[in-house]
């Protein structure tokens, strides 16, 4: 038996706007955008992995109010998950994430664990972690 990861969610407070720091400055495209009771589901893939994409909604889609308004909460703080995204070419996708106007938490650094990363917060105020590949 195989399993592997299909898509994961991502919470943001505006899906358009979260469409210009996902699409535009990280580089993935949209592959799906459907509209459903006021509210839209956009995937976007990678070129790289096209069966994993990830998945943006707002904080009361598909939710109840109390659900969404708890949710939105959490967001608001910026405490939800974080994404960490690998990139062949850290220093290149650093500088068009920090040129895109994105707030940077932390430029490329070789981390104590490992990894060589850097961080940021996409416009909803989730934190993105990009990982030299």
């Amino acid at each position: 038996m195989t399993i592997s990861l299909q898509y994961a969610g991502i919470t943001v407070t505006d899906v358009d706007e979260a469409l210009g720091f996902y699409r535009d400055a990280l580089g993935f495209e949209v592959q799906n955008d459907v509209a459903n009771g006021g509210f839209r589901w956009v995937t976007l893939g990678s070129p790289g992995q096209p069966d994993l994409s990830i998945v943006l909604s707002e904080p009361h889609a598909g939710r109840s109010q109390a659900d969404g308004d708890a949710l939105e909460e959490l967001l608001v703080k910026g405490v939800l998950q974080t994404l960490v995204f690998r990139s062949d070419d850290l220093d290149a996708s650093f500088e068009k994430v920090r040129s895109s106007g994105a707030e940077v938490l932390q430029e490329p650094i070789k981390q104590p664990w490992g990894p060589r990363d850097c961080a940021f917060r996409d416009p909803s105020g989730n934190t993105v972690r990009i990982s030299q590949a």
